[in-house]
């Protein structure tokens, strides 16, 4: 085994990383003060003692279990190999052979996708509307626009980039809540009782409406999936250390805004939110301009944590290839094109649909709820798999996030008539392509025929010896599905001998190994005919670029220096003129043959998947392969019974 490069993903703890993390992971959890207590009580019509004390605490206590225990301690240890999201833990579990893991997985990666149409707009939205504190007739909706076009135009250039400048305004967005809070609570104390659990308890078993109100609690813990996505881009240490600031303004803030609403005689006025309610009227202008900064770099959290799972989705085959590019140095930072312009026209949507936050609130929270039970189910998985020995304490807490993540989602089937139908559609439809594209990946897998090499072999000689083939090229490359040198694919078999026979001085069965681990690329050659055919094994992490012609030209070289290979052209008339000999590479493209009869269940998985295979790269570019050096052709397989009838002859 030979190592081509090394690609190793290290964030170090920095007071740079520490900074860059505030701007790239804490966006969305940051500036859920802006909409939390708004929702708590209906737009500031529910201001009742009970309900705020019960849902102060509740909030507390939702940062603490879900925020801080469950993603800033276990799941930030389940990272795979310093890589997190739901395809991380999906990956752990496929090396330990776990069963039923894909269905939480593609479920986890539906929501967490149709959150991403949400999170920029209702963030960008709830901060933009404080200008009608200012200017009542202000029409907001071409401002949030402009925004959210702006946002997803620089993403291109990469989130080091991105965090430095978001950095310093989340620094300043921070001490802004802590300032805020701070003056509030020194004004009402007595609000510090509802670190006590048992308001929490009173809000849903005895408050008229309570248990519902936990539908918006959830709100403010809502950026915690998207910054356990983000482990890759800013690095454990980094997170834990910001974290550890962030949690304590948050929960002063959250106290401050209790205090304020508990205050005698306070009332909101008309188009004031809560959060613009303790802002003191002579600094107004220049908040509204830091929250709104703020709720841009929200977005952010989430825009690089649906890249992140994306990415994973792809190099795993749970995702038809899409072009992926790396803004940076550091190949953990990716940017999808398809994926950026995709979420883009989903937040222009919702804001079509929607108009306003308030509204928004109401399909806020509800997918992401789906999202961390199934992250609390693998994430439990995992960690029961990995300490077998201290298995029946892991169950025990992973019930309690269950149990508690359960009331979320219960609470959150409220809004569903109010518009959570439209998260809940956007997941399902999400779903649906995703399951039907791993089960075409099963269908084709699972027929996958293979010829035993010691049939292809003889065969090869025999057409190498045979001078009324003419040589196609020197090097003939086929990528191959096969794992072992010892059977080659049915499909590369009918290519090689079904037709025209293809002739090469060197043919090459080429096999991409895509690991669990994010980083590393190595090889090994296995001889099939010294001199004339080899079986190459590519192992990649699964982050790593595809450039397969590069890596090949790469061990022919190294080949070349060892005396395994001339590295002379085949060609007479080419020999000893170019430093580099010609390589064809030969793309195989499958199709059901038509003698095949499909069920409908199998028909529809089928187009489904030509449908989303049309939507992603061609293979050729997805090998980072040069068009000139490519031929591609159809082969006919069997994935059903074929078709029976009798022909008689007249």
């Amino acid at each position: 085994m030979k190592s081509l490069l090394d690609t190793k993903n290290k964030t170090p703890l920095s007071i740079a990383g520490i900074l860059i993390t505030m701007g790239i992971v804490f966006g969305d959890i940051g500036t859920s003060p802006l909409y939390v207590f708004q929702a708590i009580t209906d737009g500031g019509k529910n201001i009742s003692e009970p309900l705020i004390l019960g849902g102060l605490s509740a909030v507390i206590w939702t940062l603490l279990l879900i925020a801080s225990i469950k993603y800033m301690y276990f799941a930030l240890n389940a990272d795979n190999n310093g890589e997190g999201g739901i395809f991380a833990l999906y990956a752990l579990l496929k090396k330990k052979r776990a069963k039923f893991i894909v269905v939480p997985a593609l479920i986890g990666c539906a929501t967490l996708m149709a959150d991403g149409f949400i999170t920029p707009a209702i963030s960008i939205s709830s901060a933009v509307e404080g200008l009608n504190n200012l200017y009542p007739d202000l029409p907001t909706i071409p401002i949030v626009v402009g925004i959210i076009f702006a946002l997803f135009s620089i993403q291109q250039f990469g989130t080091v980039i991105i965090g430095r400048a978001f950095g310093p305004i989340m620094l300043i967005w921070f001490l802004v809540l802590l300032y805020l809070g701070v003056t509030h609570v020194g004004a009402n104390p007595s609000v510090l009782k509802a670190l006590n659990p048992y308001y929490a308890y009173n809000l849903a078993v005895h408050v008229d409406g309570g248990f519902w109100v936990f539908g918006a609690v959830l709100l403010c813990a809502t950026g915690a999936e998207a910054l356990y996505s983000d482990l890759g881009h800013c690095g454990k240490k980094n997170i834990r250390i910001s974290w550890s600031f962030m949690f304590i303004i948050l929960l002063i803030h959250y106290f401050g805004q209790a205090a304020m609403i508990l205050t005698p005689g306070f009332e909101l006025k008309p188009q004031q939110s809560i959060f613009y309610a303790m802002v003191p009227a002579n600094i107004l202008p220049l908040i509204i301009g830091i929250a709104t900064a703020a709720t841009i770099i929200a977005s952010q959290a989430l825009i690089t944590g649906v890249y992140t799972l994306m990415n994973e989705a792809i190099k795993m085959k749970l995702w038809t290839n899409l072009k992926i590019k790396y803004p940076t140095d550091h190949q953990g930072q990716v940017y999808i094109p398809a994926i950026n312009w995709f979420l883009m026209i989903g937040c222009l949507v919702v804001i079509a649909i929607f108009q306003k936050s308030e509204n928004m609130e109401a399909a806020y929270g509800l997918a992401i709820t789906i999202n961390m039970v199934m992250t609390s189910y693998l994430l439990g998985y995992v960690l029961i798999l990995k300490y077998p020995k201290a298995k029946l304490v892991y169950i025990g807490i992973f019930l309690v996030f269950l149990f508690v993540e359960s009331i979320f989602l219960l609470s959150n089937l409220g809004k569903i008539i109010h518009g959570g139908w439209f998260t809940l559609l956007l997941s399902i439809v999400f779903f649906f392509f995703l399951f039907l594209f791993y089960q075409a990946r099963n269908l084709r897998s699972r027929i996958t025929e293979y010829v035993h090499m010691s049939k292809v072999i003889p065969l090869l000689n025999a057409v190498r010896a045979d001078e009324s083939v003419n040589y196609e090229a020197t090097h003939l490359i086929y990528p191959t599905r096969s794992n072992s040198s010892n059977k080659l694919d049915a499909s590369i078999f009918y290519s090689l001998f079904r037709k025209k026979p293809r002739k090469a001085d060197v043919i090459w069965f080429v096999h991409l190994d895509i690991k669990t681990e994010p980083w590393g690329i190595s090889y090994s050659v296995d001889d099939i005919i010294d001199k004339h055919a080899y079986y190459v094994s590519l192992h990649l992490g699964f982050k790593e670029e595809h450039r397969l012609e590069f890596m090949l030209r790469k061990i022919h070289k190294n080949m070349v220096e060892k005396g395994k290979l001339s590295g002379e052209s085949v060609f007479e008339s080419m020999k000893n003129k170019f430093e580099e000999v010609d390589f064809k590479f030969i793309i195989l493209n499958t199709r059901v043959a038509t003698n095949n009869k499909l069920t409908p269940y199998q028909t529809i998985v089928v187009k489904t998947y030509r449908f989303i295979k049309s939507l992603g790269l061609k293979s050729s570019e997805d090998f980072g392969l040069d068009q000139t050096n490519v031929i591609e052709e159809f082969i006919p397989i069997s994935v059903a019974k074929e078709f029976e009838s009798t022909l008689k002859e007249d």
